[in-house]
């Protein structure tokens, strides 16, 4: 490397250090306050168990067993932090953990993609953030539990603004093209005063929440917390009275008020966690963006907050989610199409806009495509695409209602051939809603492709982000005059089809997709 590289090098080791990050190239642990998060964290974790172990040695006789699992768990959180170290040089953020199998992860500075800052309760009682560092969608994140969150806000800043104006090595001089770099980084604080508010949440719209996924996520994991407390602590529900006292009232309602009292309760259950977990997760939702730096910054929750960033470069559109029942009460919701993030929590890394009024999410899009391409009238695929809607749908629909209407005359259950038609009117309803929701449209910038009705989404795809076109044809698509049409890129779920296209269009829709490339394939 030149005096120019080891001066680059320099500056950028002098702009970490007044960040208050250490760049002398040492292993160092994380903040000791994280002593009392691990041992907290642990004994959670096993509480089921460690429930389970205080009652099957009292039945015994051994009361101490209880301690000793709870000691046990105690020495993994002290375990945890003894052998996790972390170091920063010029070049990356690494990671190493493990005591019989020690773990290195490293976190290269000009590959950064996504930065989360997330704070638990406990972690807010003692000022202290998670950073997650993610470099790829396919690759490990690396995760700092233990940093003050002045340290975090400032990482985030730092490692944002270092991907940003970072560039590949100059192979005359093997240094980084990076204007301004330590510039850049002085000023990543300042910076973020300076931010566009696009989207902030406004409390009336938690009236959404019951209508969203939320509730019938929050009321699973809560039945299945309880199922495995009981089942761990050697209960059982047979064993519970208070279980045993609900199903003897409920037998005693006769079947029809019993079910209607179990659809009341269950609805009930539904809407009150949809609510409360809605407002864990959104409470303070707030989408802004920093054009000194070039990232998109979310953040949100009520006991745990979480701050994701997320660099506009490397966003190629955005999807906007209106599934039953949100749509019949004209909400919906946006997540981004990016490259180079890991969303492993239920899409909420990359979550833009929670469940709001449809008019503001596509306000929304717009602000963050800078075009109203959401808001363009789509093309319809004609006939035969309406009528394989039907098809699909109706099909399937009326194998069941042929059943249930043959159980109705072995077992004379009239009330089976009653749900048979129920169940045809169901498909036909679903076919009609396929077909009227189903259509395409090119902009100079866009793809735009909306497909499906119970789990309805509209993608708005950059054309340059297309790496490839598949062109699909079943048997039955063949027969049908029909293709699908699917732009691959490297963001979001990698591909995403425009669904029966009429033949006539199917070169003309691939080549605007890739143009120059696949026309003399589709000859």
């Amino acid at each position: 490397m030149n005096g120019d590289g080891e001066n680059q090098v320099r500056e950028e080791r002098q702009a970490l250090a007044q960040d208050g990050f250490p760049t002398d190239d040492a292993w160092r642990r994380l903040s000791p306050k994280m002593l009392l998060i691990h041992p907290v964290k642990e004994v959670i974790r096993f509480l089921p168990a460690l429930i389970a172990v205080v009652i099957a040695g009292s039945s015994g006789g051994q009361n101490w067993w209880g301690l000793v699992g709870a000691g046990v768990a105690v020495g993994m959180g002290l375990l945890r932090w003894f052998t996790t170290s972390y170091r920063f040089t010029a070049e990356q953020v690494q990671l190493r953990s493990g005591l019989i199998n020690t773990t290195t992860v490293a976190a290269p500075m000009d590959r950064v993609r996504s930065v989360d800052v997330t704070s638990s309760v406990l972690h807010r009682m003692l000022g202290l953030a998670e950073v997650r560092i993610g470099t790829g969608a396919g690759e490990k994140q690396l995760r700092l539990n233990g940093l003050t969150t002045a340290e975090a806000a400032a990482l985030r800043g730092d490692l944002l603004h270092r991907a940003q104006t970072s560039a590949p090595a100059s192979p005359d001089t093997g240094t980084t093209a990076a204007s301004g770099g330590a510039a850049v980084a002085d000023g990543a604080a300042a910076s973020y005063q300076q931010e566009t508010v696009v989207y902030q949440l406004n409390p009336s719209w938690i009236r959404y929440a019951p209508f969203g996924p939320a509730g019938v996520v929050a009321a699973a994991a809560v039945l299945g917390i309880g199922a495995q407390f009981l089942n761990e602590s050697g209960l059982g529900w047979s064993r519970s009275g208070i279980v045993r006292g609900t199903v003897d009232r409920l037998q005693g309602l006769g079947v029809l008020l019993a079910v209607l009292a179990v659809l009341v309760v269950v609805l009930v259950v539904v809407v009150v966690l949809a609510l409360l977990g809605y407002l864990l997760a959104f409470h303070g939702f707030r989408l802004t963006r920093d054009d000194t730096g070039g990232t998109y910054h979310v953040s949100r929750g009520l006991l745990t907050t979480r701050a994701t960033s997320l660099e506009i470069r490397r966003m190629r559109g955005v999807e906007i989610h209106r599934a039953l029942p949100l749509r019949w009460v004209g909400g919906a919701r946006l997540t981004a199409i990016t490259t180079g993030v890991k969303d492993d929590d239920r899409g909420m890394s990359t979550t833009l806009a929670p469940p709001s009024p449809l008019p503001v999410v596509t306000g929304t899009a717009g602000a963050v495509l800078g075009d109203a391409a959401a808001e363009v009238p789509l093309q319809r695929h004609g006939p035969h695409a309406t009528m394989r809607r039907y098809t699909r749908a109706v099909g399937p629909a009326l194998a069941l209602a042929a059943a249930l209407a043959a159980a109705a005359v072995v077992w004379s259950l009239p009330v089976l051939a009653v749900c048979g038609v129920l169940v045809l009117a169901a498909g036909v309803a679903l076919g009609w809603s396929r077909a009227r929701w189903l259509g395409h449209a090119v902009t100079d910038r866009f793809l735009v492709t909306r497909a499906g009705s119970i789990a309805l989404s509209t993608n708005v795809i950059e054309r340059r982000g297309a790496v490839g076109v598949t062109v699909r044809r079943s048997f039955f698509q063949r027969r049908a005059g029909v293709a699908t049409v699917g732009l691959a890129t490297a963001a979001g779920t990698k591909e995403y089809p425009v669904l029966d296209v009429p033949q006539e269009q199917v070169a003309k829709l691939a080549a605007q997709i890739l143009p120059g490339h696949v026309e003399q394939f589709l000859r």
